[in-house]
């Protein structure tokens, strides 16, 4: 005998719930399956579900869209953060600048290795050192670096960082609607039972076939376990796995 199955996705419970609400919008009350007071929970909570699902859907998509965007600014600031301090670097090399040259960008006089920039918080970190460091040198009159000049880095920085807080503020966006969605599922797998509980006590002295064919009307979903489906004939079990 095939069992009632309960929604358990979004597009499932929204047709549930659109299903209920058509046709009590339909049916007189005094012919409908369910009562007036389950109908207006349906009708009260559908609108607000289905806002929220569409702009969860929305939401996501525009920050997967975004993130290729932002994986490149982040991919141009680091490179061109990491091209001034190597220029940087081999001037000193070259005798051309002072060691000293180092502390104004936040560094040590003595390190010659390129600090870490895997992460978005130390390009925020060295970005910010790199360009106030060299600002400072062009106010005591110090001759700019070139190749990239701190300008061009400054363009990649701030992309970057812009970039940054726009997926930040996407991703809270996005959590907020992970926690929103999850109670909405909860209140709308209990207003959907509610329904279906209440058809099937109004036609639960009828054969159960008869039965069935009812509730499926009011977008009740029966389906049948596998060991039900090897023993129904091959031209019914084609359309039997799910009953809509």
């Amino acid at each position: 005998m095939p069992y009632r199955r309960l929604p358990n996705t979004d597009a499932a419970r929204l047709k549930a719930l659109k299903a209920a609400c058509a046709i009590a919008k339909e049916l007189p009350p005094f012919k409908l399956a369910f009562s007036q007071s389950t109908f207006q929970k349906v009708q009260s909570f559908l609108p607000s579900f289905e806002k929220s699902v569409a702009e969860s859907k929305f939401t996501y998509a525009n920050q997967i869209k975004r993130s290729k965007e932002y994986q490149q600014h982040q991919r141009k600031a680091r490179m061109y953060i990491s091209h001034f301090i190597q220029v940087m670097n081999m001037a000193i090399q070259r005798g051309e600048q002072p060691a000293i040259l180092r502390c104004f960008y936040g560094m040590n006089e003595n390190e010659t290795r390129l600090p870490s920039l895997t992460t978005e918080e130390s390009i925020l970190k060295w970005g910010e050192k790199i360009i106030l460091g060299e600002q400072e040198r062009i106010k005591k009159g110090l001759s700019p670096m070139t190749n990239p000049t701190i300008a061009i880095v400054k363009v990649r920085f701030e992309q970057f960082k812009d970039a940054y807080y726009s997926q930040k503020t996407m991703q809270k966006s996005t959590n907020r609607y992970v926690v929103e969605l999850s109670e909405m599922r909860k209140t709308a797998d209990g207003i959907i039972t509610m329904v279906w509980d209440e058809v099937e006590r109004t036609y639960q002295n009828m054969p159960e076939d008869i039965k069935r064919e009812k509730c499926i009307e009011y977008g009740l979903v029966y389906v049948y376990r596998k060991n039900e489906l090897n023993r129904i004939s091959v031209p019914f079990s084609i359309a039997a796995p799910a009953l809509f």
